[in-house]
């Protein structure tokens, strides 16, 4: 018996990226990879293929508020990657350890200029009451809380889980650093390895 042939469904073509996304897009990309003193707001227009008056019209405040922006648009996409890799496992050291790598391997990818946009940010901004500083905080507080989640989860106590989040967000950022400067994945694999040691030694 001959089979019906299945209608195929027309993919859906994917939304254009509007002019103020890929300005942000743009801004976060070279904050990435050049920090927020090195970036200027003619080389962000011209990332994102707008003009000078797009990026103003968008952002009246200039460069400072494309950053935070960009800063905050940072940090939703790397703890959508953090959620993403926390939930590999359901043993949180293990889960911890899969992020580590997953970081190494991004980062060796980019050829090690893909660093976090929101340290080198926060480190440049340092001293100051800038709403830099603040979304900075903002992003790194959000990825600790997912850590503290995956870690009231697995049955640690709330104390403990606050202050592993906070160790485990904070070698993380500083391996990434370390990595970057080396140009190996072995700082942040071995950032990874120990954190899971320390997850591993409490008893829950």
């Amino acid at each position: 018996m001959a089979q019906t042939p299945t209608a195929t469904v027309p993919a859906v073509p994917a939304a254009p990226v509007g002019t103020r996304d890929r300005i942000v897009i743009a801004a976060a990309r070279l904050l990435q990879r050049q920090g927020y003193v090195g970036t200027g707001i003619k080389q962000i227009a011209k990332d994102a293929e707008a003009t000078l008056g797009s990026v103003y019209h968008f952002f009246p405040g200039g460069k400072e508020a494309v950053a935070v922006a960009a800063i905050t648009y940072s940090g939703e996409e790397f703890a959508e990657v953090l959620r993403e890799g926390l939930a590999t496992a359901d043993d949180p050291g293990a889960a911890i350890e899969a992020c580590a790598a997953e970081l190494a391997v991004g980062l060796r990818e980019s050829g090690w200029i893909d660093g976090c946009p929101v340290t080198a940010a926060a480190l440049e901004t340092l001293g100051t009451e800038s709403e830099i500083q603040r979304v900075c905080a903002a992003a790194l507080g959000s990825w600790e809380r997912l850590v503290e989640e995956k870690l009231l989860g697995s049955g640690f106590g709330a104390t403990d889980a606050r202050d592993v989040a906070t160790t485990v967000i904070s070698a993380l950022e500083g391996a990434e650093v370390t990595a970057q400067v080396n140009r190996s994945e072995e700082p942040l694999r071995a950032a990874g390895r120990q954190l899971a040691r320390l997850v591993g030694s409490y008893e829950v």
